[in-house]
C-alpha cells in the first residue's frame, strides 16, 4: 500500500501540541473589525483547540495515528 499523504491545507492550518491536542486559529479575525470590541478581537487572536468531534478527521489529514 502507498504512503499516506499529508493534506497540505490542513498542514498549514493546524498544529499538534506536545500533549497531542490540535491547535487552530479562530474565525472572525480577518475583516469587519471596527464593530467588534477590543476584548473580542484579543480573544480571537489566541489559538483555539479542535473539537473532539473533528479531531479524528484532522488527525487523519495530518497523518497522525
Amino acid at each position: 500500500m502507498p504512503k499516506m499523504k499529508t493534506h497540505k491545507g490542513a498542514k498549514k492550518r493546524f498544529k499538534v501540541t506536545g500533549s497531542g491536542k490540535i491547535s487552530r486559529r479562530k474565525a472572525n479575525k480577518s475583516h469587519i473589525l471596527e464593530k467588534k470590541s477590543a476584548k473580542r478581537k484579543r480573544q480571537l487572536g489566541k489559538p483555539g483547540l479542535v473539537d473532539g468531534a473533528d479531531k479524528k478527521t484532522v488527525e487523519r489529514q495530518l497523518g497522525h495515528r
